[in-house]
């Protein structure tokens, strides 16, 4: 029988192997990037803003008023020096502020008077947007490994970027084992409703990835799972992840479909409850299979465990940092496993979810994510736990 490895040592070997054989970067345009990670540090071009700007519509004025009107500037334009004192000019929202320009002042808060001499008192704190305020140039805004978002494509448009360097996106596929496994209408009769095969893809696509296989149910033989195995290979996928079949039952056909695979494992069983008989396994392809447990619940702490920071490692990206919470109410140990309890959230404090069997999904749908409690401990009311986050669409 094959000895749980610890699941803190779990997640760290996962990512390693998938460091390991991480895809080299490619330049992407903009508008292609979303999802992507930053292979390279994101650095501004320029200083941000690379000049000063107006942040409203008025007068860019030189000295004491009142001054005389010497031009206009647009955003857009270039703007000429202020060479005197005692002169002006009318200048847009977004407008390039002259250099010499010592205020500037609201449209609404100033007066023309009929010689055409503006007068009117700046405000205490600047209307414009100085050079460099953002950021110097050359300065570091976000590291190698960030994902990207729309908020980081803005921000690399406004530097001056037309492409950034990301890590590919990695190609999953999903595989759902069972033949007890309805994939419509109601369960009865002996039958249960695949809740996976629905679900699984969207939470590989909150992670970042690109689904380009799934298939289930998948019939309870050898052959059958060989054969969606390679299917799935087939289709490109690079991380495969399946569920159900990780025991050893009668019915239990992934460990013989890697065997006659090739395949080597890299974590096979894992000290966590629930749903410590997960894996992952590598094919002689480089192909990752990521063994889940059938039960829902289960599966989906063998994603956070294990597929999470695989696919971290993949896109070179740091192994998914934990955060911190506070619980709100005692939370059991589960003897010399890990226990990831689910948590919800209230006025900022964890407290375990209700209907939390392996089985079950109703306390996942209500929860923030997983409370650690680690071996040998119990997590008590005022204290700190690490918190496992679900993917939420900011990638692992």
């Amino acid at each position: 029988m094959t000895l749980p490895i610890a699941w803190t040592a779990a997640r760290d070997a996962v990512h390693a192997a998938g460091w390991a054989v991480a895809p080299g970067p490619v330049a992407l345009p903009l508008a292609e990037a979303d999802g992507r990670t930053l292979a390279e540090p994101l650095v501004t071009l320029t200083d941000l803003p690379a000049f000063a700007t107006s942040s409203i519509d008025g007068w860019a004025a030189r000295g004491p008023a009142p001054w005389r009107v010497v031009g206009r500037v647009l955003a857009g334009d270039t703007a000429a020096p202020l060479a005197e004192d005692g002169t002006c000019v009318e200048i847009a929202t977004g407008g390039m502020v002259p250099d010499g320009t010592t205020a500037v002042v609201r449209v609404e808060e100033s007066k023309t008077d009929a010689e055409g001499l503006v007068t009117g008192e700046p405000r205490a704190l600047p209307d414009w947007r100085r050079q460099g305020e953002e950021a110097a140039a050359g300065e570091e805004l976000l590291p190698a490994g960030t994902p990207v978002t729309p908020g980081v494509i803005g921000l690399a448009a406004s530097c001056g970027y037309d492409t950034l360097v990301c890590r590919p996106s990695p190609k999953t596929a999903v595989l759902v084992f069972g033949d007890e496994l309805l994939t419509a209408g109601a369960p009865g009769a002996g039958r249960v409703r695949d809740a996976l095969g629905p679900s699984l893809p969207a939470w590989l696509r909150r992670a970042g990835t690109t689904v380009v296989h799934s298939r289930g149910p998948v019939a309870d033989t050898l052959e059958d799972h060989v054969a969606a195995l390679r299917a799935a290979v087939d289709a490109g996928a690079q991380v495969i992840c399946t569920t159900g079949g990780t025991m050893h039952g009668p019915v239990d056909h992934l460990h013989p479909a890697l065997a006659e695979l090739g395949a080597r494992y890299v974590v096979n069983t894992v000290a966590v409850r629930p749903g410590f008989p997960m894996l992952v396994a590598q094919l002689p392809g480089g192909q990752f299979v990521a063994g889940l447990p059938g039960n829902p619940q289960s599966t989906f702490v063998a994603l956070v465990s294990l597929v999470l920071p695989l696919l971290a490692g993949f896109t070179a990206a740091p192994l998914p940092a934990l955060s911190t919470v506070t619980l709100g109410a005692d939370v059991p140990g589960r003897g010399d496993f890990t226990h990831l309890a689910l948590v919800s959230l209230v006025d900022g404090r964890a407290h375990p979810v209700a209907h939390v069997g392996s089985s079950m999904l109703r306390g996942l749908a209500n929860s923030a994510g997983f409370a650690v409690i680690p071996p040998g401990e119990q997590g008590r009311a005022g204290t700190v736990a690490q918190l496992v986050p679900l993917p939420d669409g900011d990638r692992p």
